[in-house]
């Protein structure tokens, strides 16, 4: 059987189709839209930043379209997804609670999300805090007066903060829901009564097979060098356990025009591939990405895949910022051809384009000023801020706009 050859386009509409970005969504979203699309995902990350809607929320809209934020936080409250360490914090469908365990049983290896001395330290308050839920129910780390006067971020987490956090990365408690974003903990017994690790827990082999192949089947399409960091696994060499996958059906060998190595095709795809050979795998789909969007979130594979080189600078320090605070890529029709700094002005409902940057050799069509405006008004809309209010943009865009 011979070894399908593929564009670079081809190669970037099958990972866009497996992300649920290839298409615009064809009808409006209902609640159970948000539970599919984490699946298709596998991981959606968590972050607070909210310069525009919060990322998990974000991530959703660019792929559902005009839906209820509060559908996820239902979801997370009824227990059909959970919280843990997977790429960085994410939301997680319930059934792969399994993939995770190991991790909470043993987060020696979780760097600053978990600390054996801050756990021995103070082993009496966190048995107190403990034995605290246990007696009286869910607490919010908001629940704890600060004593020293108000942090300065989780470096300076109050000690209830921290125990909770210790506690949380130790599988012991669990989030069982979020009010206004807070975190609200309660015993992971409590939130998953059904779990029993002597019967439920795979073996360590097992679920870092089962990551790999969730990690292939959320890209679409993989190259070895990529399927680790979507869980953070281990880096190392994976080439052994995607050719296994292959010769048992579930991934499909391709070639990709300019790569040196092979690369695989999950098998869910294999409608797309068909398509993509045929020349008939379009994407039609233009939308602003979370910064933490499953797409972009390896810059690696970011600029390998799509040219487009991303770093998100909130956490650089502004002078050396190149592009903005909270800047969102641009996705249009299969490529990545801008970002945009945005910040949404709820109570006057506006939303401010602080500034968009095409990127280089990015031609000005009134085809693409018109995809971009709608992409750009629609998040506007959801944002309940739908008066555009436009800083530096490029003269040509901006002409084609005013238009």
């Amino acid at each position: 059987m011979s070894i399908p050859h593929l564009s670079l386009q081809d190669a970037r509409h099958l990972q866009l189709a497996a992300q649920g970005l290839l298409t615009p969504p064809r009808r409006k979203a209902v609640p159970a839209d948000v539970l599919a699309c984490i699946r298709q995902m596998a991981l959606l990350q968590i972050d607070t930043i909210q310069v525009v809607a919060r990322s998990p929320y974000l991530v959703l809209f660019s792929r559902l379209g005009q839906y209820e934020p509060g559908w996820l936080d239902s979801l997370l409250a009824q227990g059909e997804i959970f919280e843990y360490w997977a790429h960085e914090a994410c939301f997680v469908p319930r059934e792969d609670y399994r993939l995770l365990r190991h991790r909470m049983l043993d987060p020696a290896a979780m760097g600053w999300k978990f600390s054996a001395q801050w756990l021995e330290t103070h082993k009496d308050e966190i048995a107190q805090l403990l034995a605290l839920v246990r007696q009286e129910g869910p607490v919010r780390a908001s629940d704890f007066e600060r004593k020293t006067g108000k942090g300065n971020g989780w470096w300076d987490w109050k000690p209830e903060k921290r125990h909770l956090e210790v506690l949380f990365t130790a599988g012991q408690l669990m989030v069982s829901e979020r009010h206004n974003f807070q975190r609200i903990y309660d015993l992971a017994e409590r939130v998953r009564p059904d779990w029993d690790d002597g019967r439920d827990l795979p073996s360590p082999e097992r679920v870092q097979r089962d990551m790999v192949r969730a990690s292939c089947r959320a890209l679409g399409l993989v190259k070895t060098g990529w399927v680790a960091d979507y869980y953070r696994l281990r880096r190392g060499k994976y080439d052994e356990l995607l050719h296994q996958l292959a010769d048992e059906g579930e991934l499909l060998p391709v070639r990709v025009e300019g790569w040196k190595h092979g690369a695989f095709v999950h098998a869910s795809q294999a409608e797309a591939l068909a398509q993509a050979q045929e020349g008939t795998l379009k994407a039609t789909h233009s939308a602003v990405l979370s910064p933490f969007d499953p797409l972009v979130w390896d810059r690696k594979r970011a600029s390998e895949l799509f040219g487009f080189d991303y770093r998100i600078e909130c956490y650089t320090p502004a002078p050396k910022r190149q592009y903005g605070y909270f800047v969102l890529p641009l996705l249009r029709r299969g490529k990545l051809v801008g970002r945009l700094d945005a910040k949404a002005h709820r109570k006057e409902g506006v939303f401010e384009v602080k500034s968009l940057y095409l990127e280089d050799g990015m031609k000005v069509s009134r085809a693409l000023a018109q995809d971009l405006f709608k992409a750009i008004q629609k998040l506007a809309d959801w944002h309940q801020t739908p008066s555009l209010r436009f800083g530096a943009i490029p003269a040509p865009l901006l002409a084609l706009w005013q238009a």
